[in-house]
């Protein structure tokens, strides 16, 4: 019977390898062998939670709950998802992996409690879900945050017709920093925070914005 137990953990191993390729595949944090150990070891619990406790069923007045130590999973591997997830410009970063570490634990508890087809089929949902909405769809890019640095001539004009410019294209502009430069103070120096609009690109924007005869210098950090 040990045996048939093994086998489940292996397939949870091997769906949650499948996931992690794709993740693997697009330089996600998490990849091939993070998937792979949680959905073993969460299969593991799985099958220590409803089987490993048989010999104490013989125990007077013994009770036991087969589904403490799976619920404790589900819990415990949100500490895991939450290490994923950061902040970079202004924008989050790492929450379709956590989701998926977190998702990747339930397949392989669903493979551990022997319900093989429903696991298998949650990993090809899974999987063709992160493939198909990685596709450049407009109504699903998400608006994301950047940063420009601007050397420009000390003339206020210029300044508004940046922020023309950032207007006019949709770009929303969430703060922005000057310090004069130079000897004779001639020039200022702009750090200017944005986020773009999903069909924007950011490069397109930068070639705008240096077409302003008074801007020196432009780029993103």
């Amino acid at each position: 019977m040990e045996f048939e137990y093994l086998l489940r953990v292996l397939i949870a191993g091997v769906c949650g390898a499948i996931i992690g390729y794709e993740r693997k595949n697009r330089m996600k944090e998490a990849g091939i062998r993070t998937h792979l150990v949680v959905a073993v070891g969460a299969s593991l619990m799985m099958v220590l939670s409803k089987y490993g406790f048989q010999d104490q069923l013989g125990w007077h007045n013994l009770s036991l709950d087969p589904s403490r130590i799976s619920a404790q999973v589900v819990s415990g591997i949100g500490f895991l998802g939450a290490g994923m997830i950061f902040l970079q410009r202004h924008t989050i970063k790492g929450l379709t992996t956590a989701a998926g570490i977190w998702a990747t634990s339930g397949i392989g508890m669903t493979i551990g409690s022997g319900l093989y087809w429903v696991g298998i089929g949650v990993t090809l949902i899974i999987l063709l879900a992160q493939m198909v909405l990685y596709k450049q769809f407009n109504w699903l890019t998400a608006p994301r945050a950047e940063q420009i640095l601007l050397r420009v001539e000390n003339e206020q004009a210029t300044l508004e017709r940046v922020q023309q410019i950032l207007a006019e294209r949709g770009v929303l502009n969430m703060g922005f920093h000057a310090e004069k430069k130079g000897n004779d103070f001639t020039e200022i120096e702009v750090e200017i925070s944005i986020k773009l609009p999903g069909t924007e690109q950011l490069q397109h924007l930068l070639t705008l914005i240096q077409e302003i005869p008074a801007v020196r210098s432009v780029e993103f950090q």
